[in-house]
């Protein structure tokens, strides 16, 4: 299938590369015209040095970029793939927005006989490096059966959730439950270390049982460490914490843990830790 993929940042880049490794016909574009090029050495693809170029042959467009800005720039910006689409060609977005940034773009596409699905995922780097992400999907099922087998490169989990923008609704309660997992086992291993207990031991123990979770497993011994480099910067976890909050005070629902562990996270920002992982949380007791 030819494909074109918008966006080649932390998790963009894999996952383009992913789909060239399945047989597919990749065109790229990026902000930064180097690592589009970078990218199409390594990886055998092409690039473009805009969206609208990049996605004109395309019988798939996939977009991964920062945020609702970033979304209607790619879409309906001067040079926005909206621009240049064939009719029929089927909108996959990636990126992380709002719910209705994801309703907004599709009804541009449907007035160009185009279609539209929003897709964020979760698994991090790591995940879309080892091609086996989550995603989550707001659409309609018809494109989501053409949407499936191409997003198998990179996804080991794909579920449709309803309507354009469930799949963002989907993407919010997944980072509410990682801030409050986070901040739960930024405490416990706090209290465990400090009574002695082995870290490893701990987590070996405790994650065969109701306790267990991802994080546990994967972050746990890291933080106790305090290493911090592994990919989701706590600087993205608040944008996507903002939506959150902003779609919550919409529909009349409070986030007081979710509040309380972005507060946090912005303290961290404060001591110059943006750039860390969302396991920094940890931190916040260092100096108590």
């Amino acid at each position: 299938m030819k494909v074109a993929f918008i966006g080649l940042g932390t998790m963009g880049y894999p996952m383009a590369g992913h789909l060239v490794a399945q047989g597919h016909d990749v065109t790229v574009y990026n902000r930064t015209t180097e690592k589009a090029a970078r990218w199409a050495s390594e990886h055998q693809g092409s690039y473009q040095e805009t969206p609208a170029l990049a996605a004109q042959d395309a019988d798939i467009v996939f977009t991964c970029v920062g945020n609702d800005d970033d979304v209607r720039q790619v879409f309906n910006g001067e040079h926005g793939i909206l621009k240049s689409v064939r009719a029929g060609t089927l909108l996959v977005d990636h990126t992380t927005a709002s719910p209705d940034v994801a309703i907004e773009i599709a009804e541009l596409a449907k007035q160009i006989d185009c279609r539209f699905i929003d897709a964020p995922v979760s698994g991090g780097e790591a995940g879309a490096v080892n091609g086996v992400l989550t995603v989550m999907i707001g659409g309609d099922a018809a494109d989501f059966a053409k949407a499936e087998p191409v997003m198998r490169a990179y996804a080991k989990s794909m579920s449709l959730m309803g309507p354009v923008g469930n799949g963002q609704i989907t993407k919010m309660a997944n980072q509410i439950c990682i801030a409050g997992v986070l901040q739960g086992l930024s405490e416990a291993v706090t209290l465990a270390s400090q009574s002695g207990l082995d870290i490893d031991k701990m987590v070996d123990v405790l994650k065969h049982g109701a306790a267990g979770s991802w994080q546990m497993e994967n972050r746990a011994s890291t933080m106790n460490k305090r290493e911090f480099d592994f990919g989701f910067a706590i600087d993205w976890m608040r944008k996507d914490l903002g939506i959150c909050f902003d779609h919550a005070q919409k529909i009349g629902v409070e986030l007081p843990l979710a509040k309380q562990v972005d507060a946090k996270y912005a303290e961290l920002q404060q001591q110059g830790l943006n750039r860390c992982d969302t396991s920094v949380l940890i931190k916040q007791y260092d100096s108590e």
